[in-house]
């Protein structure tokens, strides 16, 4: 039996359990075919639960016609002793049943969920490159809850359909002809409600399909909050989110809709068998080819057949639901990574070359950046840290408009296959830049580690290496503690004395609980200054062999920043940082200073010999001009 949480190693080198993505279907039986034992126990639970209903009509038939048509009580008593034991054998059995739904539904989401991470953690920065934001979080949440519920009704399918055969074994060694008529009839009643799955089908997916994407809006929304009411466009941007929710709305009423009609048919289609049953029993009793238990025990198949008969198509809406789940999940897990496989190592303390710029980062000094560009320096800190650019669009895949103003644009009619292949284009457009970031990464990246190119490096090893902390990185919702130290391997004093670097002891006494105070995510409850401060903690307590910050101290006041210079040169000491930074302060302190022109360094040596530089004073003055406001 799976133990939980699952152990999943998906990702890892010959991976046993790496998922079949070739289609929906395959990718769900392959997650039955994991679960493997636990969905054999649920079928064979589920059957023996299901016994009274199969048995008991046959049960109470005997008691009536040995016993009670008799008067013969010791055959009453025994019969009702054996209809009482399968009960207590059933209960049993569905408590444990009940126990192992629970168990396979965990495993299902908690599986995909951890996949779902796994992929994210790979992708890394190109992850919003692939799939949208949305998507991800629908993927790990309504998806994974969407397997779960696949497994349980599959079990439930499989045990209904062996009850099915049990009575109509029982039905045609009692009377053949009414054992026929339910075996041609229950295959017909499913096939005749074939035609509306497809139409749920496709209303499922549109709805799922604009669940994520508005899923997307949200959190582009929330992420730009403060932007967007900088600029008054909090009331745009919430009126599109609402347009659009509107619209999930509606397709969310068109599934249940489809939903009501395939529940109509099988309950309005097995009860016209219920009712064939019973007129037709009545007829073979008359005839005297039933006795009077005998048709009370039919009259019990058929009023029993309903539920099995309401499972099948119970099952096939979930099916369609979970193929529904799994096209979305299987097209991420199939997103393609654009780095190569290398296994080169990097050394314990490597000297880097950039080719593009001529910037050259020495072991254990504290090299400092400067340019007029801040794009230029921030490109540097990507190629450092062997991070894809970004990719402006090419000619003719250019970004699908927006939804909202297509649907306004366009007749009622033409909306669906408008809308349809905006998605489209969108998708070709997510295509074309996996294929650049492919070719990208296939070439030489340009930065060499003690003379090997980064492209031969593994990445992981690189990556453990070389740490870049720019002003985009995120923090997540907890504590302080987890926000400093959210692996949970370094000492208090470790995490102490990175916080003192980072003249972040104000957030520490502000948070009501200290290391224990909690912290919003996105670090909202914080200063701009403060999140930056706790950002640079982070990545110092990390403390890699090479660290590159982008522009660590540009939120903070002057008085902060140099101390947080001071701190930070005795803190790295003998160990290789790189800084990118306009700041005297900073650059004051640093034991070589590169002046970066156009994207290539021009001169190099100490900030007070540069200062005779014209081109490097403008910048530093400018630095300085900040520092006065």
């Amino acid at each position: 039996m799976h133990d939980f949480p699952p152990q999943v190693d998906t990702f890892a080198p010959g991976a046993r359990d790496a998922p079949d993505t070739r289609s929906p279907n395959r990718f769900l039986l392959w997650m039955m075919r994991v679960q493997g034992d636990v969905v054999l126990a649920m079928v064979l639970l589920q059957s023996i639960w299901q016994l009274p209903g199969a048995l008991s009509p046959l049960l109470v038939g005997r008691a009536i016609d040995a016993g009670v048509l008799r008067n013969d009580m010791l055959a009453t008593l025994g019969w009702a002793g054996l209809l009482l034991l399968v009960i207590v054998v059933a209960a049993g059995a569905g408590i444990l049943s009940h126990t192992l739904i629970v168990r396979s539904w965990l495993i299902a989401g908690y599986g995909t969920q951890q996949r779902a991470e796994r992929k994210a953690g790979r992708l890394g920065h190109v992850l919003s490159r692939r799939v949208p934001t949305g998507e991800v979080l629908s993927i790990a949440s309504s998806d994974a809850d969407a397997f779960g519920a696949t497994l349980e009704v599959f079990a439930r399918a499989v045990s209904s359909v062996v009850t099915f055969a049990v009575i109509c074994a029982i039905m045609l060694t009692t009377s053949p002809m009414l054992g026929i008529v339910v075996l041609v009839a229950s295959p017909l009643i499913v096939a005749a409600g074939a035609p509306v799955l497809r139409p749920l089908s496709r209303a499922q997916r549109d709805e799922r399909t604009q669940n994520s994407e508005l899923t997307s809006r949200a959190t582009d929304i929330v992420a730009g909050l403060r932007i967007l009411r900088g600029i008054g466009g909090e009331h745009t941007f919430g009126e599109n989110y609402r347009r659009q929710s509107q619209r999930v709305r509606g397709l969310g009423v068109r599934v249940g809709t489809w939903q009501g009609v395939v529940d109509t048919v099988s309950v309005l289609l097995s009860g016209l068998l219920l009712v064939g049953i019973v007129y037709l029993g009545t007829h073979e009793m008359a005839a005297g080819r039933l006795t009077v238990g005998a048709l009370i025990s039919f009259v019990g198949y058929a009023i029993y057949l309903v539920w099995p008969l309401q499972t099948m198509f119970e099952f096939a809406q979930k099916w369609i639901a979970g193929q529904v789940a799994a096209q979305k999940t299987t097209a991420y897990l199939d997103a393609d990574e654009p780095w190569l496989p290398a296994e080169g190592a990097v050394g314990p303390a490597p000297r880097l070359v950039d080719e593009a710029s001529g910037v050259v980062v020495e072991p254990g000094l504290f090299t400092a950046v400067v340019s007029a560009d801040p794009d230029s320096t921030a490109a540097l800190a990507d190629r450092l840290g062997r991070y894809l650019p970004g990719l402006a669009p090419s000619a003719g895949a250019e970004e699908a408009p927006d939804e909202d103003e297509l649907a306004a644009s366009v007749p009622f009619y033409r909306r669906g296959r408008v809308l349809r292949d905006a998605r489209a284009a969108r998708q070709a457009r997510r295509a074309e830049v996996a294929r650049a970031d492919a070719e990208r990464a296939a070439r030489p990246w340009g930065v060499t580690a003690d003379g090997i190119d980064y492209g031969a490096l593994a990445l992981g090893e690189l990556r453990r290496r070389v740490v870049v902390s720019d002003t985009q990185s995120m923090l997540f919702a907890g504590t302080l503690q987890e926000a400093v130290d959210p692996w949970g391997a370094h000492s208090r004093a470790d995490a102490e004395s990175a916080l003192t670097t980072a003249c972040a002891e104000d957030v520490f006494e502000a948070l009501p609980g200290g290391w224990q105070g909690r912290i919003d995510e996105k670090g909202r409850g914080l200063s701009g200054g403060q999140r930056q401060r706790v950002v640079l903690a982070r990545a110092l307590l990390l403390d890699p062999p090479v660290l590159v910050l982008v522009e660590p101290t540009s939120a903070v006041d002057a008085h902060t920043e140099a101390r947080i210079a001071e701190r930070l040169v005795a803190h790295r000491r003998g160990r290789t940082t790189v800084v990118t930074t306009a700041s005297p302060l900073l650059l004051h302190r640093a034991d070589v200073v590169s002046l970066v022109v156009d994207g290539r360094e021009v001169a190099r040596g100490r900030h007070d010999d540069l200062l005779a530089l014209p081109a490097y004073r403008r910048v530093v003055a400018r630095g300085m001009e900040d520092e006065d406001e």
